[in-house]
């Protein structure tokens, strides 16, 4: 028998790679002799990295930043030696889980530490950035990433702003003629599966900010703001329309900036893990396929990555079980995705602490117990 095991993570809880141990050690203990593939996932949030050098041998690299509020910390990115590319996340330096409780704060939230991590990747002579956008704290626009790599921002009156935040409506000029001359020749891909435009009912400030600590009454204060940002941003690169373009909402913002001054290729974060991971050719000969996620709902429909898998493993006839911390009732709906069994793995009263600590042995049994039944059937 051969099983691919390709799990995204359980958000606070376990990594993909954790997720896949568990789910290994749960098919050796059933299953001894089964073809273990393992291929942990993710979507271009956290745990992006981690994916990616498990599909293809790399290195981990550490450098120091600045957190969203300016602390200094440590954060790693990906790095492939041999292919020069840099694989990076934003949620690495920028991520809601460096903030806690009322940390939040979308007034200084920056987005300067990933481009501080961009610049590190560039001394090391990357030649293709991979900028997975997911889970920042951020509504800054990327702001912070470009004055990292050498962009000046001025307010109304002419006087140069240090650090912005999200407070974006006090920005009247950038210039871009300082920014890191390295930018123009790298190749940047973002990895994305947010689809959102930047501005509107559907953009980067009133469908995420709330997640990042903009508070109801101020929602059309920072929505105004990243108006006039985009106005700001037009006027110093000559484009138009970019506000408009899937995608530009992403990361708070920041998938705008970029695609504005740089040359980039957004791309499905699952898909591009999916892609660098052969995930197509491993499923040659392949009898299932077990996934999962914190939690499985009506929205998993929207790209998530059970569903993702689900679909390939459909078109090709192999039946896929997902398991998920919570699986609500409309998730019934995922097996016209592909999605034949999702299955919760808690199994008794108790409280989300509690779950998220016993996450990984949770998940085990949860296997374990499938496999009994299934292998007895097969």
């Amino acid at each position: 028998m051969k099983i691919i095991v390709a799990p995204d993570s359980f958000k606070g809880s376990m990594t993909s790679v954790e997720a896949g141990k568990q789910i290994k050690r749960a098919i050796l203990e059933v299953i001894p002799d089964t073809e273990i593939v393992e291929l942990p996932m993710a979507d271009g949030g956290e745990g992006t990295v981690e994916a990616v050098l498990q599909a293809i041998k790399g290195e981990m690299v550490q450098t120091r930043v600045h957190d969203p509020i300016g602390r200094e910390m440590l954060a790693s990115f990906g790095w492939l030696p041999e292919k020069q590319v840099a694989v990076i996340e934003t949620a690495a330096a920028s991520g809601l889980p460096l903030l806690i409780g009322d940390e939040l704060n979308p007034h200084a939230a920056s987005s300067f530490g990933t481009g501080k991590i961009i610049g590190h990747a560039l001394e090391k002579g990357a030649k293709t950035i991979i900028l997975g956008l997911g889970g920042s704290a951020t509504v800054d626009g990327g702001v912070g990433i470009l004055q990292a790599l050498g962009m000046k921002v001025f307010d109304t009156t002419g006087n140069e702003l240090d650090r912005v935040g999200g407070e974006l409506w006090k920005i009247g000029r950038l210039d871009l003629t300082g920014i890191d001359a390295r930018l123009t020749v790298v190749k940047l891909i973002i990895a994305s599966d947010v689809t959102n435009p930047l501005l509107g009912y559907e953009g980067a400030i009133r469908i995420f900010g709330p997640q990042k600590g903009v508070k109801a009454e101020e929602l059309e204060l920072f929505e105004a703001g990243m108006a006039n940002f985009a106005r700001v941003v037009e006027a110093a690169t000559g484009t138009s329309k970019m506000a408009e373009l899937p995608g530009s909402g992403a990361a708070g913002g920041i998938g705008f900036l970029l695609r504005s001054v740089m040359n980039v290729e957004f791309k499905s974060g699952l898909e591009l893990v999916l892609e660098l991971a052969n995930f197509e050719q491993h499923l040659n000969g392949t009898d299932l396929v077990i996934t999962g996620e914190g939690k499985i709902d009506a929205q998993s429909a929207y790209g998530k990555v059970p569903v993702g898998i689900a679909r390939i493993a459909l078109a090709n006839s192999i039946p896929v079980i997902a398991f998920a911390g919570m699986v609500e009732e409309s998730a019934e709906k995922l097996v016209q995705e592909g999605v034949t069994l999702a299955l919760p793995i808690i199994d008794g009263p108790m409280t989300l602490e509690e779950a998220m600590a016993a996450g990984p042995e949770l998940l085990y049994k949860a296997v374990k117990s499938f496999l009994q039944i299934y292998h007895l059937r097969s």
